[in-house]
């Protein structure tokens, strides 16, 4: 059995004492989990992947792939990313899928169909922030959805090119710019359809959140995805396909069945996205690690 034990979090490890070190992002936490290996030998060392590492520096980086030597266990978001580790890691690569907390008070969703749609995503380009606006540009005159972007720019540029997207959409899609997660949230949960648009994620927390609102989700078909809502799932588009994501938009809002087909998947999903869930997760994979104390 292991004590539970307070948790502190930081930027870096600078050498202070404790018992376990969990590390996210292989290559960026790379010079505190190579301090930690050589200060506490034999010490637990878990190093957590998002879509950067597994998509990206896990492949490219010498500093990534030590981290992954160094770790004694790899988590993963979902469980396709471990199509993108060698086999040799497979024994010591463990899933805990994110939980969010469902709201205490979820909206009536009928099945006439979507009007609204959010995007929660910061404006960069892994994300292909504009996909949407483009999708929304390419709606029949006749159309009602409306799309939200809540999300930084990361530079002027971005900006403008979000700005310009707007004013061609003809006031379809809407770039709210930054918010507070509390906000976000509040968008989320009034809305008819989370749209993900990322060239690829290591498992977006924003599809975990959609699923505990009850919100149907129209996503990329990225990995990433598909280990959280399923090979089968029928929202699913291409990545920079701006015509298929405009035809799923019109669907979900001219075909109520296709619509309450998204809506039923995601809410079968919810237990997967309860907290308890992923609370388990971490107490079997410190069980494993502290079995002998």
């Amino acid at each position: 059995m292991y004590k539970r034990q307070g948790v502190r979090i930081t930027q870096a490890f600078q050498g202070e004492p404790c018992d376990l070190l969990i590390a996210l992002h292989a290559r960026r936490s790379y010079g505190s989990i190579e301090r930690y290996a050589r200060e506490r030998p034999g010490a637990p060392l878990i190093v957590a992947l998002t879509g950067t590492d597994l998509y990206g520096d896990i492949h490219e980086s010498a500093e990534a792939k030590a981290s992954l030597r160094l770790a004694t266990r790899l988590v993963l978001l979902q469980p396709l990313g471990i199509h993108q580790l060698s086999e040799t890691l497979h024994d010591k690569t463990r899933t805990v899928r994110q939980s969010a907390s469902r709201p205490r008070v979820l909206r009536a969703r009928l099945g006439e169909g979507a009007r609204t749609a959010c995007v929660l995503a910061h404006l960069r380009e892994v994300k292909d922030p504009l996909l949407a606006a483009d999708a929304a540009r390419l709606l029949p005159d006749d159309s009602q959805i409306r799309i939200f972007h809540l999300g930084a720019a990361m530079d002027e540029s971005m900006a403008e090119r979000a700005k310009a997207a707007a004013k061609a959409s003809k006031g379809r899609w809407r770039w709210i710019g930054e918010c507070s997660r509390t906000e976000a949230l509040r968008t989320l949960a009034a809305a008819d359809l989370l749209v993900l648009t990322s060239v690829q994620e290591g498992g977006a927390n924003v599809v975990t959140e959609a699923i505990a609102c009850g919100v149907p989700v129209l996503s990329t078909r990225i990995e990433g995805s598909r280990g959280i809502l399923g090979e089968d799932y029928p929202g699913y588009f291409e990545p920079g396909d701006a015509e298929g994501l405009a035809a799923m938009l019109r669907r979900c809002e001219k075909d109520p069945v296709f619509y309450a087909t998204l809506r039923e998947r995601c809410a079968a999903l919810q237990p997967l996205v309860d907290p308890a869930n992923e609370r388990e997760s971490w107490r079997s994979l410190l069980g494993e690690l502290f079995e002998k104390a």
